[in-house]
């Protein structure tokens, strides 16, 4: 089972070696780390973890609540195989035909940002929606940048796609809310692809 694991460190020799003892003492294999943040002293890293059996949550966080310092703000499953680049391939894909751009798109983001689904509105109009996305989607407002928030027990991603004038709207429910690094890397990677999908 695959599992990403959104962990709160200290910014210090150390403490990152601690914590990878600890998930190798609970039976899981590190496939990668990717450094959210590193400020105040502080470090947010995402861990890809194999595990070869289930674990709970909780029992991840109380595990690595025994390392000095270390918070758990996350555990929950991820699709995402590291060392591929899926950003590559959407934008190969886009690029190869682009009139279905925002579709491919939509159906890119959850794999892209380890979430459950996406879909793309027009107003309270769902242009296209992914795989376990709702059927009725209201948009509980329409910032004018890429914005996340929480909304009825889910994180969500808001990215207006101006040259279409919709937005794409991107669901967690299980796991943190989104961090900023993954808000950036969304709203440039929806930029790209708005790009070509105008040129179709």
């Amino acid at each position: 089972m695959l599992l990403r694991l959104r962990v709160s460190l200290p910014d210090r020799p150390g403490s990152l070696g601690q914590v990878a003892r600890v998930l190798g003492a609970l039976g899981a294999d590190i496939l990668q780390v990717t450094v959210l943040e590193r400020e105040g002293g502080r470090a947010v890293d995402d861990f890809t973890v194999s595990w070869p059996g289930s674990v709970g949550a909780d029992e991840v966080r109380d595990r690595m609540s025994a390392v000095p310092g270390v918070r758990v703000e996350g555990v929950w499953p991820t699709r995402e195989v590291p060392g591929s680049a899926p950003d590559y391939d959407l934008l190969m894909h886009v690029a190869a035909e682009p009139s279905r751009g925002i579709a491919t798109l939509v159906d890119a983001l959850p794999g892209l940002c380890g979430a459950e689904w996406s879909l793309a509105l027009a107003g309270d109009a769902i242009l296209h929606a992914s795989l376990a996305a709702p059927a009725a989607f209201a948009l509980p407002e329409a910032p004018p940048r890429a914005a996340t928030i929480a909304s009825d027990k889910l994180w969500l991603m808001l990215l207006p796609v101006a040259a279409h004038g919709l937005h794409v709207v991107v669901a967690r429910a299980d796991g943190p809310g989104f961090h900023r690094a993954e808000l950036e890397r969304a709203a440039r990677i929806v930029a790209v692809v708005a790009t070509l999908a105008a040129r179709a």
